[in-house]
């Protein structure tokens, strides 16, 4: 990986240039997002047909995946999978019950009722990518919180396959999806966003997916709600001498084999642990599956930063605002007031990233490219919507007629004002 070294302003200079080029690396691919979406809203099914036919070089002969191929992927599935999948769907659900959020009702002012009732939305859309990207923990990430939250019909589309893995039909139905269709791409989004013949049109959409995808949901919001934009897997470790290299590099390579253009930034105090980290890539590199992937990843994206503080260490690192956060540091927990900006928080040497995307309950669908400075875990709060209400009597009214008048005339909005006044005048 490069490494930088220098003043935590100098660094942080390197990495915004860095970042920067980064974006513009990226396709555009506005144009032809917009296209298949007008082509979607227009032409409905048979849009789906011709892009399936184009993209995935076969057209189902049923949009929805039948019951019966849900059920025969219950057959197929590896019973360790499926324990795997249901011990997972466990720890999902007791995190998330946590995020449970209750209205409240206010009567503390005679006269004045005030509220807020929490409401599930009606209908989410799931994305789940195909190929070698599908990933049936992502189908649990998505699915139990939008549960939990109480939504009543949750719709996944995936790219159509000849033969589907049967570990994401299984975690479909484990986690409780209503309906599976096999449309991907921005295709996908066009239909949950707008609906089709056979297709429902949803409330919010949520998922994983490629360039075409992520851009899809940036055209569609407003339309319909969604998660957020992902970009590419992203790791940041923040790992002193007490920190093994060889458990720093597995996890650094962990994101690094996502994609070519996923990012692994090691920020160390100690130079004999880069060191050590470098070699430590270089040996389990050759060992690995997807080392084209990952190599370029970790050459092209990789960053290994030496300074000479844990402050500086802490504070390039909240620069950088990774999606996932490692601290291999002995008392790790004790560092924790130290992060400002993470989407996912894993503490000590032994809590590898992969066990939050696995197994932990803790959400993996994680702001990416410095987003967590603003952004969350998608959790139940993102399937809930919040209602306001109020209740005033007369007499309240009449009390709070002079306030509400006064500021109305100094808007100049004087039908908000009369609004108010004819209720004095005719009680």
């Amino acid at each position: 990986m490069k490494r930088l070294t220098g003043t935590v302003q100098e660094i942080s200079d390197v990495l915004a240039a860095d970042y920067a080029a980064y974006s513009q690396a990226q396709n555009d691919v506005d144009d032809i997002v917009s296209s298949i979406i007008s082509n979607v809203r227009e032409n409905g099914d048979s849009a789906l047909d011709a892009y399936a036919q184009k993209f995935d070089g076969m057209v189902p002969e049923l949009l929805e995946v039948s019951r019966e191929t849900i059920a025969r992927a219950f057959d197929e599935i590896d019973p360790a999978v499926l324990t795997a999948l249901e011990h997972a769907k466990a720890n999902i659900e007791s995190y998330h019950k946590h995020q449970v959020e209750k209205g409240f009702v206010d009567t503390e002012t005679d006269g004045v009722v005030r509220g807020q009732l929490v409401l599930p939305i009606e209908k989410v859309g799931v994305y789940v990518p195909g190929g070698t990207a599908a990933y049936p923990s992502s189908v649990l990430m998505n699915v139990l919180p939008a549960k939990i939250a109480g939504v009543p019909e949750i719709y996944m589309v995936t790219p159509p396959q000849a033969n589907f893995n049967p570990a994401i039909l299984v975690a479909a139905a484990l986690s409780g999806v209503t309906k599976i269709y096999q449309v991907g791409g921005a295709q996908a989004i066009a239909a949950l966003a707008y609906g089709t013949q056979t297709i429902p049109k949803v409330d919010k959409i949520t998922g994983p997916g490629n360039v075409f995808v992520a851009t899809a949901k940036k055209q569609v919001f407003g339309q319909v709600g969604i998660d957020m934009i992902a970009g590419p897997s992203e790791i940041g470790v923040i790992a002193d001498a007490s920190a093994k290299a060889s458990y720093v590099a597995a996890d650094l390579l962990s994101q690094a084999e996502h994609d070519k253009l996923a990012r692994a930034i090691l920020v160390t105090n100690s130079v004999a642990l880069a060191d050590a980290v470098d070699l430590a890539l270089s040996e389990q590199l050759e060992n690995l599956p997807r080392k084209a992937i990952a190599q370029e990843s970790i050459v092209q994206n990789g960053r290994t930063i030496v300074t000479d503080t844990i402050d500086d260490m802490f504070a390039l690192m909240n620069d950088i605002a990774p999606e996932h956060l490692e601290i291999a540091m002995d008392n790790a927990i004790e560092y924790l007031p130290k992060v400002k900006h993470a989407g996912s928080i894993f503490l000590g040497h032994f809590t590898s990233e992969p066990i939050g995307d696995y197994y932990a309950g803790t959400n993996h669908v994680l702001p990416t490219s410095g987003t967590s400075r603003f952004y969350s875990a998608l959790g139940v709060y993102d399937f809930v919507k919040r209602s306001q209400f109020t209740y005033y009597s007369q007499d309240a009214v009449a009390k709070a007629s002079k306030d509400i008048t006064t500021l109305a005339y100094s808007e100049g909005l004087e039908g908000h004002a009369r609004a108010i006044e004819i209720r004095d005048e005719q009680a």
